[in-house]
């Protein structure tokens, strides 16, 4: 919509991990002269004012000395971000007759403006471009490679300063193939530790959880940043949900859209807003940067309990919900947790070779800063010791991440071809389909039974050992659970090196 004194650009505002349509009117007129943006603009939407009236004159445009009124619908969404003072200034150049209206047809707007008039790109731009794609328009935003948000169906074009506006059409963007560095740390680094290697394959095979405890040195943070290296790429549409997190964040996502699973690894200072997401406008937080990868949580027990407490909902749902005034803002969350720790605060509580120094009061209350309800929700538990020192010389002959990544690889796509056969899809298993689906003999029934009322189990303690033993199982492409999967699954939900 344009006319005389009026006109209407298409922009979009972040909410979340997803661009929302907004429609920026800017009416020109008769009266005092002022600049009123209004439709619940933030402090940075309100800032724009002054560097579009820079970017206008160092182009060479006339900023109008008469009254202008910016209107941001819908007026009940909040608006944030910088990326308005492209939608804008176009706005005041076409509502004053500077530039042709048909430069503003069929496209959403999105950038930041320096005092010079020159674009420059916003966080965002994946989600903002999904945004365009939905609406059926082409994107303007600031230079970009056609690659970093290259989707079907998408006319991606580049504004590079406002004076762009006097010669439409803006050129495409330019395409350019990335070349994405494979990581160089396998598990055939690492001698010996055959047991924690199986139990990182298992975990990896089914997505779940694993806790290291152990002394320092013992390979714990080795074992961990090894683990990538043996998880499938992720698919298209993984690659996708993962590069917006990303995009929104303002990091680079380069190698999510190309099939590189994320592997985030926050520091034990980490607050709650940063782990979990939150600030204001609400930013992803590390889970979320961790969504469809590892996230690795080392030295957990140093980790503030409330901050701990704070993924207990996220690990279950997959999505971490930050709530505000005006509203909740949901961020994906759909993870695979990896943390290390020590067993007590010297480090050597149970240790062969070191005596700890550590009383039976602190060992509890160091390990107790991790708290039930999280331990509850990891599904394997690994004690990792130290390796006698000939082993350590003979690394680089361990088992290989090829080898482990093959048998991980096998044991999903059995799942997926077991659950696409059950009628289950993609989708995670509910309990009544998780029981059908080990179909377990009724002396398996029985003993498992047995040892949950032994070892005080929780209802959801019994199911996570069943979906682990089911995981053992797809591994050897089994379509009935055993008793040797259920030991096994038992001996790894058995917390090791606790008091």
């Amino acid at each position: 919509m344009s006319g005389k004194g009026r006109c209407l650009v298409q922009a979009a505002t972040l909410r979340g991990v997803e661009a929302v349509p907004v429609d920026v009117e800017v009416a020109v007129s008769s009266g005092v002269p002022g600049f009123a943006i209004v439709g619940m603009a933030d402090a940075s939407v309100q800032e724009s004012r002054e560097r579009v009236k820079a970017a206008l004159r160092s182009c060479g445009f006339t900023m109008p000395a008469s009254k202008i009124v910016v209107n941001l619908a819908p007026g009940a969404l909040r608006k944030t971000g910088s990326g308005f003072d492209l939608p804008i200034a176009a706005g005041i150049l076409v509502a004053t007759g500077q530039v042709d209206p048909s430069a503003l047809e069929r496209a959403l707007f999105v950038g930041e403006l320096s005092l010079e008039g020159a674009v420059r790109p916003v966080a965002g731009l994946l989600a903002y471009a999904l945004c365009a794609r939905m609406l059926g328009v082409g994107l303007v935003s600031a230079e970009v490679e056609e690659g970093s948000c290259a989707l079907g169906r998408l006319e991606l074009r580049c504004a590079r300063t406002l004076a762009d506006f006097r010669t439409p059409p803006f050129p495409r963007a330019v395409g350019k193939k990335m070349q994405i560095r494979a990581e160089s740390s396998d598990f055939c680094d690492i001698a010996g530790h055959d047991m924690a290697k199986r139990a990182l394959q298992i975990a990896a095979a089914g997505g779940h959880g694993a806790l290291m405890m152990g002394p320092p040195g013992s390979g714990k943070t080795m074992l961990a940043s090894r683990l990538p290296s043996i998880l499938p790429p992720l698919s298209e549409s993984e690659a996708l949900e993962t590069a917006v997190v990303h995009s929104v964040a303002g990091e680079n996502y380069d190698r999510s859209l190309h099939g590189v699973r994320p592997f985030r690894k926050p520091h034990h200072s980490a607050s709650l807003a940063g782990l979990v997401g939150g600030g204001s406008p609400p930013r992803p937080g590390e889970i979320s940067l961790a969504h469809n990868g590892v996230l690795f949580l080392d030295e957990l027990a140093e980790f503030s309990p409330s901050v701990l407490q704070g993924i207990r909902q996220p690990l279950e749902s997959g999505k971490a919900t930050v709530t505000r005034a005006d509203g909740n803002v949901e961020f994906p969350a759909r993870f695979m947790l990896v943390a290390a720790s020590n067993p007590c605060p010297c480090g050597y509580f149970g240790d062969d070779e070191k005596k700890c120094t550590c009383s039976e009061r602190q060992i509890r209350a160091y390990q107790g800063r991790i708290g039930g309800p999280v331990m509850d929700r990891i599904d394997v538990h690994i004690a990792v010791r130290r390796i006698p020192p000939g082993e350590v010389l003979a690394t680089g002959r361990g088992t290989s991440s090829e080898e482990l990544r093959r048998a991980v690889l096998k044991a999903r796509e059995y799942a997926s071809w077991r659950r696409a056969r059950a009628g289950t899809g993609s989708r995670r298993e509910t309990t009544e389909e998780l029981v059908r689906a080990c179909d377990l003999s009724s002396e398996d029934e029985e003993f498992l039974k047995a040892t949950a009322q032994r070892s005080c189990m929780s209802g959801r303690a019994i199911m996570r050992t069943l979906a682990l033993a089911r995981t053992v199982a797809d591994m050897e492409e089994r379509s009935r659970v055993r008793r040797a999967d259920l030991c096994e699954a038992i001996g790894f939900r058995s917390r090791q090196g606790e008091l």
